[in-house]
């Protein structure tokens, strides 16, 4: 029987090993789902950040309606574990790419981005020639200035467009506001205001067109405690806040969600006392935005090397062997997850299930 660590005590993980504390996961999950049913909107959390089916589907059972990917690739993965009703947040161009988007309509009721008359075109006539229909959502750009027209007529333009069109099915807008995620709260309210309000009048504008709008979908987590409450919003993306880190808190301005996801570390070199080094570098967690932070007290991570990770330790840090192991926080769980094959999802200090990273590697 191969080799299981089901019900191991975590410290007895080799390292460096990614963790996810369940008990603390299911209550962000629940929290979100509150700040979404108490603000009237649905929930279609990312899964681009955690990549993990298993995670998708607890949020499915908490009251999410749905997920959103980034990648056609993760939404293959998603679909191909059940989930059926998914947006992938992004343009999907390419005649291998567009069959396969077209082809998982079998498997998912699946929705995709568009902002091109020529995205409409390639999809329509490969979902003309196998049958289905796919819905396709009207990206807005609502001040990220990445992708999406303009909001008000040109939006309207593009929505009878695709409304028009043999082989897709308009399925509404969406808008992302994510250059308002670091703002500080008071000008991050302001902007939400407005980004929504972009939206707002491109909803109008398309039902001026004699068109409904079923889905107007928008929101990240640095951005939960402001835009499921503006007028026009149906649905929220938020999905990273389900793991939390230290990028979240401190620069996104991320409230009310805990810490679930760290990384297990093991002390590989001690030759001062007030340093020591770990085999957790860049290579392990992400830490250009925001240093990982250890969990344990006087104890602070100061710099990342490829492979290596280095401690400044206080006076009050416990006393460090060659071979110990630490706990710290990811410094940005998103760009931390899909450099490991598995989460060890933790509950009561012991492992209580090996999650796949199913969803890695598929950036196409």
């Amino acid at each position: 029987m191969a080799y299981s660590p089901i019900g191991q005590h975590k410290s007895e993980l080799d390292t460096p090993a990614l963790l996810i504390d369940m008990d603390t996961l299911e209550k962000n999950i629940t929290t979100i789902t509150a700040r979404c049913k108490g603000a009237g909107v649905d929930w279609r959390p990312h899964t681009k950040g955690h990549k993990s089916p298993v995670i998708a589907q607890k949020c499915i059972d908490a009251g999410a309606m749905g997920v959103t990917c980034a990648k056609l690739g993760e939404a293959e993965v998603m679909a191909a574990a059940g989930v059926r009703d998914i947006l992938i947040a992004n343009q999907v161009v390419g005649a291998q790419k567009v069959s396969r988007l077209v082809n998982l309509r079998h498997m998912s009721d699946v929705m995709v981005a568009v902002d091109d008359p020529a995205h409409i075109d390639a999809i329509g006539e490969a979902a003309g020639s196998i049958g289905v229909s796919v819905r396709v959502m009207v990206e807005v750009n609502v001040g990220m200035n990445r992708s999406g027209v303009d909001p008000g007529a040109p939006v309207a333009e593009l929505a009878r467009y695709a409304a028009d069109a043999d082989g897709v099915d308009f399925g509404g807008i969406m808008g992302y506001e994510g250059h308002a995620m670091g703002m500080p709260d008071d000008k991050k309210e302001a902007e939400c205001k407005r980004c929504m309000g972009l939206l707002a009048e491109s909803v109008a504008a398309v039902k001026a067109a004699s068109l409904d709008v079923p889905i107007v979908s928008a929101g990240g987590t640095g951005t939960l405690a402001y835009t499921p409450d503006l007028d026009g919003v149906t649905e929220i993306q938020a999905g990273g806040g389900v793991m939390m880190d230290t990028y979240y808190a401190k620069k996104l301005g991320a409230k009310g969600l805990h810490y679930a996801l760290t990384v297990l570390a093991s002390v590989v070199s001690h030759r001062e006392p007030e340093r020591a080094v770990i085999d957790a570098g860049r290579k392990t967690v992400h830490g250009d935005y925001v240093l990982p932070e250890a969990l344990d007290d006087d104890i602070e991570v100061v710099q990342l090397n490829a492979e290596h990770g280095h401690l400044r330790l206080g006076k009050n840090a416990r006393d460090l062997k060659v071979g110990d192991k630490i706990e710290m926080v990811s410094g940005y769980s998103d760009m931390t997850v899909f450099l490991h094959d598995v989460i060890y999802g933790i509950r009561d200090d012991r492992v209580e299930a090996v999650l796949d990273v199913a969803a890695r590697g598929r950036l196409a």
